[in-house]
């Protein structure tokens, strides 16, 4: 072997290290950011469980006021329902006729699609 030949052989050593020099330095800062993402995806799955934890109980919170509320109505005597089936000696604004006599159903009819057409109370 020649000294051109160890010359060569010499600088292709010196340039393999020195390449996996900085790779070594590359590899440990991937290493340092695979770690880091690593932590932040786990503090991520922990926020996510704890999020469903408190969506659940919520949900169940919902839940039990629904059936509360269905209930409430259950358990009620049938007196809100016998008024609402008796007529309104309101005057309607359609009807014209005095306050203390009943209107007809066609009346009543009218003024409740006229209440419902403007949101208001008709009177």
């Amino acid at each position: 072997m020649s000294i051109k030949g160890l010359v060569g052989a010499l600088a292709i050593t010196t340039m393999a290290l020195a390449g996996c020099d900085q790779s070594k330095a590359e590899l440990d800062s991937t290493k340092q950011q695979l770690s880091a993402v690593t932590t932040e995806r786990d503090s991520l799955k922990s926020q996510l469980d704890a999020a469903k934890t408190q969506l659940a109980a919520a949900q169940q919170q919902v839940d039990q006021l629904k059936s509360a509320q269905a209930a409430a109505p259950a358990a009620a005597t049938p007196e809100p329902a016998a008024a609402a089936a008796k007529p309104e000696h309101r005057k309607s604004a359609s009807a014209g006729k005095a306050s203390g006599t009943p209107t007809t159903a066609k009346e009543i009819k009218a003024d409740q699609n006229k209440r419902a057409n403007t949101g208001g109370s008709g009177m």
